[in-house]
């Protein structure tokens, strides 16, 4: 019986964590997928630069943030993209094709 309990108490944890891992809902996924449907289509990037004084004189810092999906750099189609990763994500087709989604700005 002991080793019943410690079996539970250890799985349990597990067999929860692994639940969470499950399928979400259609339009969680279609949300979640339009990012990648974007980084199919280009890559995203940043720049920021600034200028700022001080006691020290003027300095002078800039950033650069890019980011390129695999997706993109297989010229894969982002229509297809956003099918597979809903399909991935929930188990089930989407329920509106990528050109139809709310938020696409392709």
């Amino acid at each position: 019986m002991a080793f019943a309990r410690a079996l539970a108490v250890t799985f349990l944890p597990l067999a929860l964590g692994l639940a969470a891992c499950g399928p979400v809902p259609v339009a969680q996924a279609e949300r979640s997928c339009l990012r990648d449907a974007e980084l199919a289509q280009r890559p995203r990037g940043e720049v920021a630069f600034g200028v700022g004084s001080g006691p020290g004189g003027t300095r002078s810092a800039g950033r650069v943030t890019l980011e390129v999906g695999s997706d993109y750099l297989a010229g894969r189609d982002p229509a297809k993209v956003f099918d597979r990763c809903v399909l991935n994500r929930s188990g089930q087709a989407p329920t509106r094709g990528l050109y139809e989604q709310p938020g696409w700005q392709g």
